[in-house]
């Protein structure tokens, strides 16, 4: 056992029950419209088309857990998530499952849970510390209905994420340039109740702008697990 996780055993388990008591989380079914950008220079464009809308900007850093197997996302089509935002300001852990998109359009069942920063990169440096914290819906449901022994889970490593909001038209756009090992990919999302009603009014600014785009087919943490880019085809549809 290391000299800080000795130093520091106490105060991570006083952590993991003021944390966990979070009665946050909550499973909903996340719906987004998802459009591909081809290159810098469209998110740009964008970017500067949008700024007076502009509200904030995050940086986020998505690490993903599953056991070597890779169980979570193999049996059972799921993903558990850590995300630290804006230099360890605070920090989430989600589960996100059933993924279906087609057409441009998310749909994604989602748990989410606020984690203290300082606990999640506990638990990201050891995965194993996953199973010391109580009161966790999603690491139960992990454990009990998905079958996954929490000491098992392993680092799968992710990806960083420069997340631009924008509030335009009733509408909350999110401009993201997602870097990867192998490439950066370019995306701008907005979840909505009318999901069909805000890809129309996207694709009018984007095609009355001049700016390229096409539907995005995957989610990031599948261009994650594929360890390259997809390609881009001029057009709607990938």
């Amino acid at each position: 056992m290391s000299r800080w996780i000795k130093n520091n055993l106490a105060r991570l388990s006083s952590l993991s029950q003021i944390t966990n008591s979070n009665p946050s989380a909550s499973k909903i079914m996340e719906v987004e419209v998802k459009l591909r950008l081809p290159d810098s220079t469209a998110h740009q464009k964008l970017s500067d088309l949008l700024s007076p809308y502009h509200t904030k900007t995050h940086l986020q850093q998505n690490l993903f857990f599953d056991t070597p197997s890779l169980s979570l996302a193999t049996t059972h089509l799921a993903a558990l998530r850590l995300r630290f935002y804006d230099l360890d300001s605070h920090a989430i852990l989600s589960l996100k499952a059933k993924p279906v998109i087609a057409a441009g359009i998310s749909r994604i069942e989602e748990e989410e849970e606020f984690l203290d920063p300082s606990l999640a990169r506990a638990c990201a440096a050891e995965p194993w510390r996953f199973s010391t914290i109580e009161k966790s819906r999603i690491l139960k449901r992990v454990n009990e209905e998905f079958g996954v022994d929490l000491m098992e889970l392993v680092s799968l490593g992710g990806f960083r994420n420069v997340r631009a909001v924008h509030k335009w038209n009733g509408l909350k756009l999110e401009l993201d340039e997602t870097q990867f090992d192998f490439g950066v990919n370019y995306e701008i999302e907005c979840e909505s109740d009318d999901p069909d009603e805000a890809k129309l009014m996207l694709e009018e600014l984007l095609n009355q702008n001049g700016i390229c785009f096409s539907y995005s087919q995957v989610s990031k943490f599948a261009i994650f697990r594929s360890g390259k880019l997809p390609e881009f085809k001029k057009g709607v549809t990938d």
